[in-house]
């Protein structure tokens, strides 16, 4: 299949045009993209300079490029719709529609969708990854009631990246434990959590992929063994369906879906930012 090169242009960070077009390039099995993000196309000048470059590009492969826009100028929009390429924006698909449904003109604003205009929400973020950080891994156990949730898994299952995420994008306060040979043998709690299981979730994942995953960090342990791996994982389970913890096989799962399924089975409301 021929590689497609793909471009997020945006008058912000590129976030959203990023979200937006992966999201619908998911949707095409085997399809060969490269990937390119031009953030802060925020002038007539930079939108023609862009222009020029995403053209060069053009100019050196079969099939014409695919260019995701979030830009909200009108001046700079109108010059990116000049490329040689598929151009998506979802301003030109959208903001339209919206202004004839609510009867009000959009404000062209920039960097709105990233922007730190709600003082309150953006500190309730920062003071989440705050307390996700303090209590990773078991690190502390101070104001463990303030948990909304508290993630449980065997080392490099992947408690960490999913804790962050969670604070990050959705407000949440997460701590995570890791669950030692100790509690697995006897299939028991860290006793810092036993009263705490309303709040906990769990992570298990492939066998062969967590001794992967422990080879680069120990290689050759028995820490990372295939044998190791398999026990913890399959006592990981029966201790969960023990305690009545929820749990997730995150194998195949993106961080955030991960997040999402963790936010779903707790009923955790999202903070809006």
């Amino acid at each position: 299949m021929t590689q497609r090169t793909v471009f997020f242009v945006s008058d912000g960070t590129g976030i959203t045009a990023e979200t937006l077009g992966n999201t619908l390039l998911t949707q095409f099995d085997g399809l060969e993209v490269e990937k390119t993000t031009l953030p802060f196309i925020n002038s007539a000048e930079r939108a023609r300079s862009i222009v020029d470059y995403i053209n060069f590009v053009a100019t050196q492969s079969a099939v014409r490029p695919l260019v995701f826009s979030t830009t909200v100028n009108d001046e700079v929009r109108e010059i990116l719709r000049t490329v040689n390429g598929l151009f998506l924006d979802l301003f030109d698909q959208f903001i339209h529609i919206l202004e004839a449904e609510v009867g009000q003109d959009s404000s062209h604003a920039a960097g709105r969708a990233h922007g730190g205009a709600n003082t309150a929400r953006y500190n309730a973020r920062i003071a989440a990854m705050n307390y996700s950080m303090e209590h990773d891994d078991g690190a502390s156990t101070r104001d463990l009631s303030r948990a909304d949730v508290i993630l449980v898994a065997p080392s490099r299952c992947g408690k960490t990246p999913t804790t962050l995420y969670l604070a990050l994008q959705h407000g949440v306060f997460a701590a995570n434990f890791p669950l030692t040979e100790d509690d697995l043998e006897n299939l028991v709690l860290p006793k810092v959590l036993r009263g705490c299981e309303s709040r906990c979730f769990g992570l298990i994942i492939d066998a062969e992929r967590l001794m992967q995953i422990r080879n680069e960090r120990r290689p050759g342990s028995r820490y990372a063994s295939l044998a190791q791996c398999s026990y913890e994982l399959r006592r990981a389970e029966q201790l969960y369906q023990r305690h009545g913890i929820p749990y997730v096989d995150s194998s195949n799962m993106s961080v955030e879906e991960i997040a999402a399924t963790v936010m779903q089975e707790k009923s955790l409301r999202r903070q809006t930012f």
